[in-house]
């Protein structure tokens, strides 16, 4: 029997790299060249012969420009617009971040100010005016007589509530000591007042005034009022005597106090004060400094010697009792 033959070998294809010929190459060669310079992307052919991808970065911008500028004035017309087309491209990419944070920025600033000029308008509209005044903390006062003497604070937004009217109001009673106005909305506008607490009564022509531990008059009667001492000082209200005198009765506690028939001044480290017990007793006070002590120390001489015994306690100096 007869061996076959060797198989013929088979056909060798090309490899991708390697150029393929086709018909008709020779004269899409210009044509590829023009594209070149026009495409970012576009194949042109290397050195070898072989087609290789050519973008912006393979081929410079100098050498487009040339190749434009030959064509004419559109050429260069061209080369710049790429270009700039270019440059706007790379700020925009390194200008990215900060383009973000302006926005970031400038979102959260529109934001605030529309919050701020809402809150502010609705604050100054007729959504949040006083509508009803509310006086509390009196006693010796008429909280209507008050609330009237402020209705001029009406209708106002409470911004626009004014103080110092509010205060002139309330100067035209003397009992007030002190106050404080609280806005409460939507429509309600809170005083709260302090009155003054009446410690003494002077003897006047027109008169008893009863007047504060500061000398202020509060009111004049006909008849001396129940559970206030008769006040005689030298130099009248306004003198430090007074002032003395006044912080000692504030001082002294309620049970004393109230069962003060009569207090004196002739000098601000000379007070002193009439109780009833026993008849009736005298107490040396001194001045108006060191109180407590001198509490105690009265305290204890009330036990040691009953007021039946005795006409006087003098407490003058702090610790120290002398009883006549």
């Amino acid at each position: 029997m007869k061996r076959p033959g060797p198989l013929p070998p088979p056909a060798r294809r090309p490899r991708p790299e390697e150029p393929v010929e086709e018909e008709g190459d020779a004269f899409a060669e210009p044509e590829r060249g023009r594209l070149a310079s026009i495409l970012p992307f576009a194949r042109r052919r290397g050195p070898a012969g072989s087609e290789e991808a050519v973008d912006e970065g393979d081929a410079p911008f100098e050498r487009r420009e040339e190749s434009d500028a030959s064509k004419g004035p559109f050429g260069v017309w061209r080369a710049e617009r790429r270009r700039r087309k270019a440059e706007r491209a790379e700020v925009r990419r390194f200008t990215a971040r900060a383009r973000r944070r302006r926005i970031i920025w400038l979102s959260s600033l529109g934001v605030l100010a529309l919050l701020v000029a809402g809150t502010v308008g609705a604050a100054y509209s007729p959504l949040f005016a006083v509508e009803r005044i509310t006086v509390r903390g009196v006693s010796a006062l008429d909280s209507e007589a008050v609330a009237d003497a402020l209705e001029g604070q009406l209708g106002r937004p409470y911004p626009l509530v004014d103080h110092d009217e509010i205060r002139s109001a309330l100067i035209g009673f003397p009992v007030v000591e002190t106050y404080s106005v609280e806005s409460r909305p939507p429509h309600d506008l809170v005083v709260r007042i302090v009155e003054r607490t009446p410690v003494a009564v002077v003897d006047t022509d027109a008169g008893f005034t009863t007047v504060d531990a500061a000398g202020v008059a509060l009111r004049t009667t006909e008849q001396q009022p129940d559970g206030l001492p008769i006040a005689e000082v030298e130099g009248g209200l306004a003198s430090e005597a007074f002032g003395a005198a006044g912080q000692v009765l504030r001082s002294l506690p309620a049970d004393l106090a109230e069962r003060v028939t009569a207090v004196r001044a002739t000098s601000p480290e000379d007070v002193s004060f009439d109780l009833p017990d026993g008849g009736g007793v005298t107490i040396e006070w001194g001045s108006a400094e060191a109180t407590a002590e001198k509490i105690d120390t009265l305290r204890a001489g009330f036990l040691a010697a009953p007021p039946e015994t005795v006409s006087t306690y003098d407490v003058s100096s702090a610790g120290v009792l002398v009883v006549d």
